[in-house]
């Protein structure tokens, strides 16, 4: 299982993934913004969607949890 978190404060600009569904080493999950900047956020492994903690528009935190691949 890997726990994808996020790398910096911001907002959820778009959700790229859903529930159940495979991704591979490197895939877009979620896009985040900060200070007008766009952040993609990758899978550091493959695996398949098991939960997005998030939703579009959440402010998020350092460190918070966005995304869990099984």
């Amino acid at each position: 299982m890997a726990l994808v978190r996020s790398e910096i404060s911001g907002s959820v600009w778009k959700i790229e993934v859903s529930v159940g569904q495979r991704v591979a080493e490197g895939d877009v999950l979620i896009i985040l913004e900060s200070m007008k900047m766009e952040i993609p956020v990758e899978a550091p492994s493959a695996g398949v969607v098991e939960a997005v903690h998030v939703a579009e528009s959440d402010a998020v935190k350092e460190d918070q949890l966005l995304v869990t691949l099984g």
